[in-house]
């Protein structure tokens, strides 16, 4: 593998200007690779996308930095890299943990961050390119169907015949930038837990903001949530009707793009067989 990769990460290194003693790969999968560069005496990271889709997380960063939106410190871009710092070797920071899941001050910490991310982006007009609900369609329906085998559950037909309204709805609420993608590998924390932000931005995109804060409490402690809840505060809580609509679709969409089902899909279909019929009448009469 080094001897099909190394050679990317150097040319991204020679377009930086960095010099370098050693390379060590430490992921290369869907065409992103990363690597730990040692130059200068110091440990630094470079991210290195083959794929062309992929490579919005350069522009990500820069938008973030824009919005003044705490990242990873990154020391520069190529067309195709993002070379920052290395978190493992900070005297002030650390990578997550499982534990931080359960800690409600870093869950204070992590809600600071995802206010702030869509707080500033609330007036954020520049078009951006991914926008998770724009994998609600009719042909990715009819996909759904097929891979999840329940073509003959009677909830399609209320989702087909109303489809027009449900995409209304979703497109109908206001955008911010969304994280979309939280998890304790995706988290950065203080060592003294002063604040805690996510890095990773291959899923940044707009969305509505109820998404962002469903998707961090589904991995938080019921502890932790009530903490982020609190931190958070307030935001608006008809989107809680419509995104227990639109997330079912979107998590069985990313889930049929894998060549397995994963497991971390299987409550939406459990769902389709049981409370998810209510949830589109909710929706539609809303």
């Amino acid at each position: 593998m080094d001897l099909l990769t190394k050679p990317k990460i150097k040319q991204e290194l020679q377009k930086l200007n960095i010099p370098y003693s050693t390379i060590d790969i430490i992921q290369n999968k869907d065409g992103v690779i990363v690597a730990r560069v040692r130059s200068n005496e110091k440990s630094y990271i470079i991210k290195c996308f083959q794929n062309e889709e992929y490579k919005r997380e350069i522009n990500n960063y820069k938008l973030l930095n824009s919005l003044n939106i705490p990242t990873v410190n990154v020391i520069g871009f190529t067309d195709s890299a993002i070379f920052m710092e290395d978190i493992s070797q900070s005297d002030t920071l650390r990578l997550g943990t499982k534990d931080d899941l359960n800690d409600v001050v870093i869950a204070r910490r992590i809600a600071e961050w995802f206010k702030l991310l869509h707080t500033n982006s609330m007036d954020f007009t520049g078009k951006h390119s991914y926008d998770e609900t724009d994998f609600i369609t009719r042909d990715n329906i009819e996909i759904i169907k097929e891979k999840t085998g329940t073509q003959s559950l009677p909830v399609w037909k209320l989702v087909e015949d109303n489809f027009d309204i449900i995409v209304s709805r979703i497109k109908s609420l206001p955008r911010v930038l969304t994280y979309n993608d939280f998890y304790y590998t995706n988290l950065i924390v203080a060592k003294d837990k002063s604040s805690a932000f996510m890095f990773d931005y291959n899923l940044l995109g707009k969305g509505y903001v109820y998404s962002d804060i469903r998707n961090v409490c589904s991995s938080l402690s019921q502890k932790a949530q009530k903490a982020f809840a609190e931190a958070y505060g307030d935001f608006d809580k008809s989107e809680i009707i419509v995104d227990g609509v639109a997330s079912v679709l979107v998590t069985l969409y990313h889930a049929c793009q894998r060549t397995a089902f994963p497991s971390w899909a299987e409550y939406a279909v459990e769902e389709l067989k049981t409370d998810y019929e209510n949830k589109v009448l909710i929706l539609i009469k809303e």
